[in-house]
């Protein structure tokens, strides 16, 4: 039962942080929801028994993933700044 819960509570957290990423103006805002998606997600394949997944997954998609965003992002931004 308390498992059912964690599980519907997770999926809907997951699911407004992707609808904030998506609809958020501010990249910051949405590099930031993109990974919390990832990170639920993770904790969601833990809850259904798959620690393979789970921590591939909290890896790539949420750690990695969001470095490299915030990494392409600064260098945009320090281009774009050395051209003025």
């Amino acid at each position: 039962m308390i498992e059912s819960i964690l599980f519907i509570v997770l999926a809907l957290l997951a699911l407004a942080s992707a609808v904030v990423a998506v609809i958020s103006k501010n990249l910051v805002t949405s590099i930031i929801s993109a990974g919390l998606v990832s990170l639920l997600a993770s904790l969601l394949y833990l809850l259904m028994s798959a620690p393979d997944v789970a921590m591939t997954e909290a890896a790539i998609g949420s750690s990695l993933a969001t470095i490299i965003f915030f990494y392409v992002l600064n260098r945009i931004r320090a281009k774009e700044d050395s051209r003025d």
